[in-house]
């Protein structure tokens, strides 16, 4: 089987990971990777940084601080969380030489293929101090939804937005100076040259797109497609390598695949591969199956334009699943590392053991709708639905310990692969869902605590349960790798025996609170 290729974009290295991080794609892209690996398959899970993004120099000027340095710290930051709560990608971004050179490769390709345009832009200016403004730099109204924000990706409506379409355009921070617009020529990725192509991929995906990217999909392709500057004319980002946009940096937003190609390859060598071509694991007789999760405000950069630029080159494999997320608050509210009102992967996983953390994250993770996170809710739930059911399950089943191998029916062979296909439905990504699978794993756990065992089904029962481990093990990790003596979920299940053996436990492991949370 070809290998699966598993993306979790990198977030802006511009802090630490909170629980929204966590709950949306970081979690999930470690679960599924685990997931295939425990069923055989080879798999490959890249993240990372992104460190190009012009909202590091915003919030290193609130701070105080160099951007350089903001984003060096935020990146140790950021891998630090992710190991504190047990996600392991093989590949992780950082940025340096070989990062650069891989961009500028990849859009000197673009470039000399002949996809880039030079075409006049228009841009938000401030005539007092001679400069042009993107992104971060600009806030103003939404086009298409009216929401406030910053140009470029819209935390609304996902839309994309230029900056010089923006509502009432105003400079973050000189909001007291007058704006004008400026026209400014930048070299373009026409997207509605791809029309055509992208429809029929995204008419392949619509069964399984998550419903607000369905929408956005829906909506761009009901308008004329925008064309994507690819350079912009400001002085932080990447310099742009050519001759036509002279002094202007290629747009951050724009480096979706180069970095998606960067990290798998890190990810490959991470495991023994000799470092090599960047596009190798993506090539077409590869095969592969590439799936990405991120936050639906990030759909345009790495659905829409991402795939478009795939398009363009030819030659390596488009992405076949999107998992996206909505946004998770705190104490329904938004987490906000500026107005303090944050929990970070780090704090949490300092207070309980990983493993609830990851259990409650998937429980109420926000896959299709908003939800939130309260840490008096979390300390009920997985008191109740995790904990005190899996200590009791341990308990009864090593009152088996001395009994030798015990006898398994080919009625628990079966409900074992029921067990596995519920889960297979949950952790595959094609319709990948870190709550469905918490849903199945309470589900399961609470059939195997209601059921009273005797002598003649305790080998049933063994069974199901190690199956039942092996199964949770992609989201319960410690418990997986203390209990288990291998992590690998049988393509089907044929033991006629089973061997009892210890168990651990779980313990709530409450050390104080979280900020926020309720308590």
């Amino acid at each position: 089987m070809a290998a699966l290729l598993v993306i979790a974009p990198g977030p802006t290295a511009n802090g630490d990971l909170h629980l929204g991080h966590l709950a949306g794609p970081f979690l999930s892209a470690d679960v599924c990777a685990r997931y295939a690996r425990a069923t055989g398959r080879d798999s490959l899970f890249g993240t990372g940084v992104h460190f190009t993004q012009n909202y590091i120099v915003t919030t290193a000027r609130r701070l105080g601080e160099a951007p350089e340095d903001l984003r060096l710290r935020a990146a140790e930051q950021v891998e630090a969380t992710l190991a504190a709560a047990g996600i392991v990608p093989d590949g992780f971004v950082r940025f340096d030489e070989r990062y650069l050179k891989t961009v500028r490769t990849f859009f000197e390709r673009l470039h000399g293929e002949g996809h880039l345009r030079l075409r006049k832009v228009r841009f938000p200016y401030l005539p007092d101090t001679g400069e042009y403004l993107t992104d971060a730099y600009v806030r103003g109204g939404c086009p298409v939804c009216l929401a406030e924000g910053c140009a470029g990706l819209c935390e609304n409506c996902g839309h994309w937005i230029a900056s010089g379409d923006l509502l009432d355009p105003r400079s973050t921070r000189h909001p007291e100076l007058p704006v004008e617009l400026r026209e400014k020529e930048v070299l373009v990725l026409p997207l509605e040259e791809h029309r055509t192509a992208l429809a029929s991929h995204f008419a392949r995906l619509a069964p399984t797109m998550r419903p607000r990217l369905a929408q956005l999909v829906e909506e761009l392709m009901a308008r004329r497609l925008p064309d994507y500057p690819i350079t912009l004319p400001i002085d932080w980002g990447i310099p742009a390598p050519f001759a036509e946009t002279p002094g202007q940096v290629l747009y951050s937003d724009t480096e979706t695949v180069a970095w998606s190609l960067h990290a798998i390859a890190l990810a490959a060598e991470s495991r023994g591969e000799v470092p090599g071509d960047e596009e190798r694991h993506w090539a077409l007789e590869a095969g592969p199956e590439v799936a990405y999760f991120f936050g639906s405000d990030a759909s345009f950069a790495f659905a829409l334009a991402g795939t478009a630029m795939l398009l363009a080159l030819g030659g390596l494999a488009l992405p076949a699943h999107f998992v996206t997320n909505e946004f998770y608050e705190l104490d329904s509210d938004k987490f906000s590392t500026s107005r303090g009102h944050v929990v970070t992967g780090r704090q949490l996983t300092a207070e309980v053991p990983r493993d609830l953390a990851r259990y409650y994250l998937a429980a109420t993770g926000p896959d299709f709708q908003r939800t939130n996170f309260t840490r008096a809710a979390m300390d009920r739930v997985c008191g109740q639905r995790l904990v005190e059911p899996w200590n009791r399950v341990a308990a009864k089943a090593e009152a088996y310990l001395d009994r030798g191998p015990l006898p398994v029916s080919a009625r628990s062979r079966h409900a074992a692969a029921l067990i596995a296909e519920r889960f297979a439905a949950a952790l595959r990504p094609r319709r990948f869902s870190l709550s469905a699978a918490a849903f199945t794993l309470t589900e399961q756990l609470g059939r195997l605590d209601r059921w009273e065992v005797t002598d003649t089904d305790a080998g049933d029962f063994w069974h199901e349960l190690d199956l039942f481990l092996r199964c949770a093990a992609p989201l319960l990790v410690d418990l997986g790798a203390e209990g288990l003596p291998d992590p690998a979920i049988p393509a089907e299940p044929t033991a006629t025996t089973v061997r009892p053996r210890a168990l651990p436990r779980l313990a709530t492991g409450v050390r104080g609170s979280a900020r926020g949370g309720g308590r």
